[in-house]
């Protein structure tokens, strides 16, 4: 099994250890967003639309890096501090997705990273499409430059 690690600057950089996504054959499985600002690093704040908007930005980066979209997302997990936005994420969420949508999750919780009121993950699959090049790293050629 050949795992690809997926990063983009259009989405914020991994916070702890962890890759943005990693991809294996044709599925890319893309590491939980909150709603950090890649350019600033910082947690959008105040009210949970823009939150969302920023999840679903970050998501669909990494996608694009990966050589998908997101509408190749097949699963979708969504983790609300306050399940009373679920409807606010249905609605933003039909900006980003067409019919078929993906399966879907969600999971109210009791906190979030930095405070976030929201936080989502997805697993796409890509029928046969290759990654972008500039954005892929091979975990195999990785440790061949640092045996070098």
């Amino acid at each position: 099994m050949k795992k690809q690690i997926i990063s983009t600057p259009h989405a914020p950089a991994a916070i702890g250890t962890y890759s943005q996504a990693v991809k294996v054959d044709n599925t890319v499985y893309l590491s939980g967003q909150i709603p950090l600002d890649p350019a600033t690093g910082q947690l959008v704040t105040g009210e949970v639309r823009p939150q969302i908007e920023r999840v679903f930005q970050n998501l669909e980066a990494v996608a694009k890096a990966s050589g998908g979209s997101l509408a190749d997302v097949v699963k979708l997990n969504v983790f609300l501090t306050d399940l009373g936005n679920f409807p606010l994420v249905n609605e933003i969420m039909s900006r980003y997705f067409r019919e078929p949508y993906p399966a879907r999750a969600a999971i109210g919780v009791a906190a979030l990273p930095r405070g976030a009121a929201v936080e989502m993950d997805a697993i796409l699959a890509l029928a046969g499409k290759p990654a972008a090049k500039s954005k892929l790293k091979s975990a195999t050629r990785k440790k061949a430059k640092k045996r070098r």
